[in-house]
């Protein structure tokens, strides 16, 4: 397997040389050269599997020539065994033809482990095997970074320093960062946006001079390891509801676009998937081009959903390299244009392709709230915020009431105490066992201004397990 630039001007990689390139040396993405398509007869072979027997199957050709089938296996029945339901991603009806499937029984009860817990172990294989230490500079809007703690914490081979917006993460979200000690582990709370911290990971991969030789990785979902695993759950749903033989229909929490992306891939690959719904807060650039062909940058706004508060949708780039027939020259045009004016439209006929597949909504705060005391009084379940805004787009936007609609669910809701109070949802919300004394533990975290020498300094000084690089 090979992956090429979005923007077309990288060398092709192999995936463990994508695996540590994260973003492309042109500035474009990683994507495969060939994406592996899977006959309806397969996918239906695969019910019954379990969870890390089912991601084997659908990762396999993402992987062949960089790791042997047994340490692949190995390295996923890992990666799933440390989650606390036994079948990973459970699914749970709120009615008749409407399901929520649980991504948040992971350690740090947040979808991003299904990444993250397999992130960390791949890294830990191939840096081992190549001899090779590496930072990880990484931006979180609030479960990244939890994330890709809990699944580096014990690379041997790995500084991890991870960039969140100082005082827009909920308490529990940057307790579970910044309760985690060890040696290579910095949390750095930058005084400035998510869309800020983003940009300062972006800029430090264009240029790594600081890191003085030192290899930087990405854990944000720029990385394709990222996409890859998330690409499993669509599978796993789907073969819970009756497919392949019966299309279902996904509603995805998004900021980033990486989540649903993993959904476009799966249905690319052979799943019969209907509708893919762009579910997002009044951070709304993505709903603004799915419903109007506008990517138009505009002002950041706080809501009760934190992890989609995002200006900029990384990951979209990738789509808009298959809208136009995987052509590099036209993307980094359209990007070149977004950088200079903040805004692009795409033309008529490829917005007209996205739109066969995709649907979105922007829900706001109220709206959020509405919808996780609706849930509540109707089913008994609590939502957060996030999987709240995903069933009012899916209630808002589906096409078919006869095929199976699954929401993605993208975080615990004791994650997001406000939003379930200001929803006046009067059920107790508990911490697992786990994470039972998470209030009582002390943090360990650096405030650094938004300034991007600043952070490049900070990581030099600190990198090496404490040693100056």
């Amino acid at each position: 397997m090979r992956y090429i630039s979005t923007r077309g001007q990288a060398p092709a990689l192999n995936f463990e040389e994508v695996l540590l390139a994260g973003l492309a040396t042109d500035g474009g993405l990683y994507v495969p050269e060939n994406l592996p398509r899977f006959t309806q007869e397969e996918i239906a072979s695969w019910a019954g599997l379990p969870y890390h027997e089912l991601a084997f199957r659908v990762m396999r050709p993402f992987v062949t020539g960089s790791i042997p089938d047994a340490d692949f296996k190995k390295i996923l029945e890992e990666t799933y065994g440390v989650f606390a339901h036994s079948a990973v991603a459970p699914l749970r009806q709120l009615n008749g033809n409407e399901w929520v499937l649980e991504l948040f029984h992971g350690p740090t009860l947040a979808f991003k482990d299904f990444a993250l817990q397999l992130l960390g172990r791949l890294l830990d294989y191939v840096l081992e095997k190549r001899g090779e230490r590496v930072v990880i500079v990484g931006a979180t809007s609030g479960d990244t970074g939890s994330a890709a703690i809990e699944g580096c914490k014990h690379c041997e081979n790995v500084d991890i320093f991870i960039l969140h917006p100082h005082q827009r993460v909920s308490e529990v979200q940057r307790r579970q960062m910044t309760t985690i000690f060890g040696e290579n582990i910095h949390n750095l709370a930058i005084e400035g946006n998510f869309d800020d911290c983003q940009e300062m990971v972006k800029n430090s991969f264009a240029d790594q001079s600081f890191l003085k030789g030192t290899r930087l990785v990405a854990v944000n979902s720029i990385n394709w390891a990222r996409i890859m695993a998330q690409i499993v759950y669509y599978f796993h749903a789907s073969l819970q509801l009756g497919g392949p033989a019966r299309s279902v229909s996904f509603s995805v929490p998004t900021g980033n676009f990486g989540d649903i992306f993993a959904g476009y891939l799966a249905r690319n690959m052979g799943l019969p998937i209907n509708q893919l719904i762009v579910a997002t807060n009044r951070n709304d650039i993505l709903h603004r081009f799915m419903s109007g062909n506008q990517y138009v940058k505009e002002t950041l706004h706080a809501t009760l959903s934190p992890s989609m508060d995002i200006m900029v949708s990384s990951n979209f780039e990738r789509l808009l390299f298959d809208l136009h027939g995987r052509n590099g020259a036209a993307i980094t045009g359209l990007m070149d244009a977004f950088k200079k004016d903040g805004s692009f439209s795409v033309e008529q006929e490829r917005w007209t392709e996205a739109r066969k597949l995709f649907d979105s909504l922007a829900v706001d705060d109220a709206q959020t709230c509405e919808t996780i005391a609706e849930v509540y009084e109707q089913s008994g379940e609590v939502l957060d915020p996030h999987t709240a805004i995903g069933v009012k787009a899916a209630r808002e936007c589906r096409r078919s009431l006869d095929i199976p609609m699954v929401i993605l669910g993208t975080a615990h809701p004791v994650k997001f105490p406000e939003a379930v109070e200001k929803a006046g949802v009067g059920k107790a919300l508990e911490l697992p066992a786990h994470l039972s004394d998470l209030f009582e533990r002390n943090e360990r975290c650096t405030v650094l201004p938004n300034d991007l020498k600043a952070v490049q300094a900070f990581v030099s000084q600190h990198g090496n397990r404490g040693k100056p690089l």
